[in-house]
């Protein structure tokens, strides 16, 4: 997406200004050796419509290709590949206050990894999965305030509801744990950031660092746990809330 402005009155109220891709992917070559990981966790705090999401999926989306081949194969395993796609897809997460941006950008996420597995999975997709991946996205993609840490209306007012995101991690085979967190409980204090100063994982505005979901969910110290729960990862939309 090149158009990085969607109307005047929407730089006014909110300040949105879409980066273009090529700076999307000179800051994701950053951390190359992190999206190249499958399982490595991304949360983008003012999200968009998708614009770093959408390209650390695809990157993503390559690695699982590479971890389903088995060596000296040139295809993927189709089974594999779904499920260390649906990882790719479970690790990512953002937030933002427009709830026109947040359905946007879950369905170009869902898009993007629906076309691949279709490519990689052929006559053997599942539809059951698909509904998993679109569970997830709606789990991951939330509609808030990354300031405030609460989810938010349609109009962008902060509601009383904090903001919760599910960790989702295979456990044995085809089983899939997903565990429930207060965002704003593992943000005051509940974990300790891999740097001495908390604040570093703020930039000078006082957002959430695009990077910074790895060391909130991986902490030792897992905060406030809402709900957890394991079931097949085909099946973890027919679970929970």
């Amino acid at each position: 997406m090149e158009n990085q402005v969607k109307s005047r009155q929407r730089v006014t109220d909110h300040g949105e200004v879409f980066t273009a891709d090529r700076e999307v992917n000179a800051m994701l070559d950053l951390v190359k050796q992190e999206t190249d990981r499958v399982d490595s966790r991304f949360l983008e705090p003012a999200c968009g419509d998708g614009n770093f999401l959408v390209e650390i999926l695809r990157r993503k989306l390559s690695a699982a290709k590479k971890r389903a081949t088995p060596p000296r194969k040139r295809k993927p395993v189709p089974l594999e590949f779904e499920k260390q796609s649906v990882m790719a897809v479970a690790s990512i997460y953002g937030v933002d206050i427009l709830l026109d941006n947040v359905i946007a950008c879950r369905d170009r996420l869902y898009n993007i990894w629906n076309a691949e597995y279709k490519s990689i999975c052929g006559s053997e997709v599942n539809d059951d999965c698909r509904e998993a991946v679109r569970y997830i996205l709606d789990r991951n993609i939330v509609c808030g305030n990354a300031l405030s840490l609460m989810q938010v209306d349609e109009r962008g007012h902060d509601t009383k509801v904090p903001i919760v995101f599910s960790e989702w991690s295979f456990v044995m085979g085809t089983k899939m744990q997903r565990k429930d967190y207060r965002f704003d409980k593992l943000l005051a204090g509940e974990y300790e950031p891999a740097t001495t100063n908390k604040n570093e994982s703020r930039d000078e505005d006082g957002q959430l660092d695009l990077f910074s979901t790895e060391q909130i969910l991986d902490s030792n110290d897992e905060g406030e746990l809402l709900a957890s729960y394991v079931t097949d990862y085909r099946s973890v939309q027919k679970h929970g809330q």
